[in-house]
C-alpha cells in the first residue's frame, strides 16, 4: 500500500534483531457489501478487549491462514475502539492476499492482526484537508473524514471510480453530503477526474492527500510539484522500484557484531534471513514501513516509497526489505 512525499508518522525504527510478535487475535464478525468485488470486513478482538488505538489513515497487517501477510487500511472511526473496518477489493492480478480474503474468509474466521501502523496519517494542524481517492484508495479517507469531522477540520473528499456501483463503499461517510464530490468515469465518456482543477482550487497551505492507482498518483505528483512538499501526501498500493542492488556489499550489524555479505540482486532482508537473523518485515516492497531500521554508518540506496526526500538525504533510517547500499560497507543498528 503506502508512500509519501510528506511528513510521516511511523513506528519507531527497529534496533534489535527480534521479530515483532505484537498480534491480536480478531474475529471477523460481519462482512458488508461495499461495491463490485469489494467488502468491508468488521473485525473484533476475541478477548472482548478494545482494539489498539490508531490514527486516522493507519493500516494493519493481517496474518492470513494461508501464510500470507497483507496490509489493509482501517476505514473505521478512530474513536470506535470496539472494532476495525477494513475495506478490501478483490484484485485478480495482485499477489493473492485479497483473493484469499474474498474466497476463504467468512464471518467467524479468526485472523491474527498486527498493531496499527501510521505511514499515511491525517495532519492535525488546523489547516484545511482535501482527500483525493481512486477506487479502493478511498479506504484510509473514510477514517480520516470521520476524524476530521470530529475535530472540526475543514475537509473535502473527491472520489473517482469507473462505475457508480463502486461508490457503495462511501456508506460510513454518506451523512457528510456536500463535502463529498464523486466522479464516475463511465458517466464522463471515460475521462478521469480533473486533478489539475482540484489542485488549482485550494490554497497553498491546504493539505492534499491522494491514494489510488499509479496513473492517478503520477498526475497528482506532476500537478503538485510546485507546491510546498509538506502539504502533499500520497499513498501507494505497490512499489514498482526494483529491490536489491546491482553489485554486492557488506552489512555490519552493530549490536550483533556480525557481518553479512549481500550478493548482487539480493536484499538485506533475504541475506539476514539466510543467516537465521530475523527482523520485522511484512510487505517486503517498501510500502508498509515495518522494517525501517536505523543507520549507523554508510550511505543507503533507497528504493522505498515511504521516506520523504529529506528523510532519505538525512541517512538516518532505511527500509531493509528493498533498499541497498551505495558504499561497500553499510552499518546498521541491529
Amino acid at each position: 500500500m503506502f508512500s509519501e512525499s510528506m511528513e510521516l508518522r511511523r513506528p519507531t525504527p527497529q534496533s534489535a534483531g527480534a521479530p515483532n510478535c505484537d498480534r491480536l487475535d480478531m474475529r471477523v464478525t460481519a462482512i458488508l457489501y461495499a461495491g463490485p468485488d469489494t467488502n468491508l470486513y468488521e473485525l473484533r478482538p476475541i478477548s472482548e478487549d478494545l482494539v489498539p488505538a490508531f490514527k486516522a489513515g493507519a493500516h494493519v497487517d493481517l496474518y492470513l491462514p494461508n501464510g500470507l501477510i497483507r496490509q489493509y487500511s482501517i476505514a473505521s472511526d478512530p474513536e470506535d475502539r470496539s472494532r476495525y473496518f477494513l475495506g478490501i477489493k478483490r484484485d485478480a492480478s495482485g499477489r493473492g492476499g485479497s483473493r484469499f480474503v474474498h474466497e476463504s474468509i467468512r464471518a467467524g474466521t479468526v485472523v491474527p492482526t498486527g498493531s496499527p501502523r501510521s505511514t499515511f496519517s491525517l495532519i492535525e494542524d488546523g489547516k484545511p484537508a482535501v482527500f483525493i481517492a481512486g477506487g479502493i484508495g478511498v479506504t484510509p479517507f473514510l477514517s480520516m473524514a470521520q476524524r476530521a469531522t470530529r475535530i472540526n477540520l475543514n475537509w473535502k473528499l473527491y472520489v473517482a471510480v469507473r462505475r457508480r456501483a463502486e461508490l457503495s463503499i462511501l456508506s460510513p461517510v454518506r451523512s457528510q453530503g456536500e463535502r463529498i464530490v464523486t466522479h464516475v468515469d463511465e458517466e464522463h465518456d471515460g475521462r478521469p477526474i480533473d486533478l489539475a482543477a482540484i489542485v488549482r482550487s485550494v490554497g497553498p497551505d491546504t493539505h492534499l492527500y491522494c491514494c489510488g492507482p499509479s496513473p492517478m498518483l503520477e498526475v497528482f505528483e506532476q500537478e503538485t510539484a510546485s507546491r510546498e512538499s509538506k502539504y502533499n501526501h500520497i499513498e501507494r498500493f505497490t512499489n514498482d522500484a526494483p529491490a536489491g542492488a546491482a553489485s554486492g556489499y557488506t552489512v555490519q550489524l552493530a549490536r550483533s557484531n556480525l557481518s553479512v555479505r549481500i550478493e548482487p540482486g539480493q536484499t538485506i532482508i533475504e541475506a539476514l534471513r539466510n543467516k537465521g537473523i530475523l527482523v520485522t518485515t511484512s510487505c517486503e516492497q517498501g510500502v508498509c514501513g515495518s522494517c525501517e531500521t536505523r543507520i549507523v554508518a554508510g550511505r543507503p540506496d533507497h528504493h522505498d516509497v515511504i521516506l520523504t526526500d529529506d528523510e532519505k538525504a538525512s541517512n538516518k533510517t532505511m527500509m531493509i526489505c528493498c533498499s541497498g547500499s551505495l558504499d561497500e560497507v553499510l552499518v546498521l543498528d541491529l
